[in-house]
């Protein structure tokens, strides 16, 4: 599962399906198939605002689709989001899919992962908080201690 939200797409395979997408746009009507690839590749792209951009895609094709069309879009909502470290929004997704397919064992797989970066987000933050606490704690009781020998 590493792989799958670690792949960067190639650079002429984004563009080649931005063409292909565009191409479509001009004449008036995306197919779903195509929308949903450039959206693909946007989302394994390296820069995040690309990403943010095949999310709305991506979200556009969920609203137009049947329960049935919707695992890959939901799926794949998922990985872009844990891409963009938003993991509550990325459990949601992969919820949502669990929800419908409940023993779909990529998403399962995926869950775990999301959860495991949901903890180990959750504890860097309680550090980096514990360790302002510290130095404000510390801060303090030098003050105190120089406001002591001040008054000596």
């Amino acid at each position: 599962m590493e792989a799958v939200v670690s792949e960067v797409v190639a650079p002429e395979d984004l563009s080649k399906f931005k063409k292909k997408y565009d191409g479509e746009l001009a004449k008036g009507s995306v197919s779903k198939e195509t929308k949903f690839e450039y959206a693909w590749c946007l989302i394994r792209s390296k820069y995040s605002e690309d990403i943010k951009k095949g999310i709305v895609m991506l979200e556009e094709l969920v609203q137009k689709s049947s329960k049935d069309d919707q695992r890959d879009f939901l799926f794949y909502l998922s990985v872009a989001n844990y891409r963009l470290k938003d993991y509550e929004k990325a459990l949601k997704y992969i919820r949502t899919l669990l929800r419908n397919e409940p023993g779909n064992t990529q998403a399962l797989e995926l869950e775990k992962l999301i959860d495991k970066a949901l903890k180990k987000d959750g504890l860097v933050g309680m550090a980096i908080v514990g360790g302002i606490g510290l130095g404000v704690a510390g801060l303090a009781g030098l003050i105190g201690l120089a406001v002591a020998k001040t008054k000596s």
